[in-house]
């Protein structure tokens, strides 16, 4: 029944790190990655694909987030007892090196958005460095994780930008014959954000500080599916404002989010372009907090240091350091003139793919295994489900490299 001292949380009761991945998926860069892919080649062929994406996205969060729980560790620290520190150093080298690109996409989208609505550069950047920090001083893993689903909740924003604009149908079609050759690119740059690193080793060992059997299976599937379901809608949302409205902008790849903000506001209104930019400060803030989260938590499993958020930073200063040298890097790299950002936005979303495929390899033997699972471990037919996506990413990667061999 209702309890009312849940007051304005309670509907929040069973969404925790599956709505915040999935909304996090949807970052600055993947903003961008969505608005330039709509904007090329229209809907027609890339709404469908999301649709189609949402039952790998779910399909790898559940068993991120069903190992969390029945094992109560983290993918890190499974990994190197049962597959060793060799593998276990491969996916934490390779995890950090992602995880900085993406933090600089989601500093120079937060930097960007808060600079179309009046703020220089220098202070918008430090007003965003300030405002990731400040996850560090809330007390307890559930403040943290309600802060989080708040801000991510703003996502929904571009729903309504959606239902704002019209369909420019001829732009479509002579933008989509004339960008063919870029298909294969920006369909893995779209496969690599339904599906990013970070995600598993974020989601698994947040739901591994939840406690193992605090959080039943059966409401950490609703979490996974309604984070899933929500992650979709603003993905086609976004290709819909790129379709109908981006396709406009000169030197599409090249241009600034100052760019993309002046054609929704003269399509739209002024109102589209502030909400858009404040989107996209929002959702690089909600990103850059997980992103670091899951270096913090590879890390501290990696040397045996605490890493729970219910932990201050007196009591894991391991834990909070990496968070803080992964803020303070790419909040300082920001600040280099002229960087590329609709550009980077595609690069690190197919990187994302390409990296992935070891992670989902390991994850589903993981879950398969059943001493680490028990009875919970894979059926037969969650096997067949996990192998499809981990062959899915595998031809992403594939088509990445013949792109780059072209």
């Amino acid at each position: 029944m209702f309890n009312r001292k849940r007051g304005p949380f309670f509907l929040f009761l069973f969404l925790g790190p599956g709505m915040l991945a999935a909304m996090a998926d949807n970052d600055a860069g993947g903003i961008l990655s969505y608005a330039l892919t709509g904007a090329k080649f229209g809907p027609a062929v890339f709404v469908p694909l999301t649709l189609c994406l949402m039952p790998v996205t779910y399909t790898v969060q559940e068993m991120a987030m069903r190992l969390g729980v029945v094992s109560n560790a983290g993918f890190t620290r499974l990994l190197r007892e049962r597959y060793g520190r060799g593998w276990m150093v491969c996916q934490i080298v390779a995890l950090m090196m992602e995880n900085l690109l993406t933090l600089l996409t989601e500093f120079v989208g937060m930097s960007a958005g808060l600079h179309l609505v009046g703020l220089p550069r220098v202070p918008a950047v430090l007003i965003s460095t300030v405002l990731v920090f400040s996850i560090t001083l809330l007390s307890g893993y559930r403040k943290k994780e309600r802060m989080g689903l708040l801000i991510g909740m703003y996502n929904l924003v571009f729903l309504f930008l959606a239902f704002a604009v019209k369909s420019g149908v001829g732009a479509m079609e002579s933008l989509r014959l004339s960008s063919g050759g870029d298909f294969r690119w920006y369909a893995a740059a779209l496969i690599g954000n339904a599906v990013a690193p970070w995600m598993i080793f974020y989601q698994n060992s947040a739901y591994a500080d939840h406690g193992a059997r605090s959080h039943r299976i059966r409401d950490g599937r609703k979490d996974v599916l309604a984070g899933c379901v929500c992650q979709v809608a603003v993905a086609a949302a976004l290709i819909f404002v790129g379709s109908s409205v981006f396709g406009t902008v000169p030197n599409l790849e090249a241009a600034g989010p100052a760019e993309l903000v002046s054609a929704l506001s003269a399509r739209v209104g002024p109102l589209a372009g502030i909400l858009f930019a404040l989107g996209l400060f929002n959702s690089g803030l909600l990103a850059a907090i997980t992103v670091s989260l899951s270096s913090s938590f590879s890390v501290a499993e990696a040397f045996g240091w605490s890493n729970s958020l219910n932990d201050s930073v007196r009591d894991a200063p391991g834990f909070y350091a990496v968070y803080g040298i992964s803020v303070l890097a790419a909040a300082g790299a920001v600040l280099i003139p002229g960087l590329p950002l609709n550009w980077a936005a595609v690069f690190v979303q197919v990187a994302g793919g390409v990296l992935m495929t070891p992670v989902l390899v390991f994850l589903t033997l993981l879950t398969s295994s059943r001493q680490v699972m028990g009875e919970c471990a894979n059926t037969g037919a969650q096997k067949i489900r996990a192998w499809f996506c981990v062959a899915v990413l595998t031809a992403v990667c594939v088509f990445t490299f013949l792109r780059a061999a072209v």
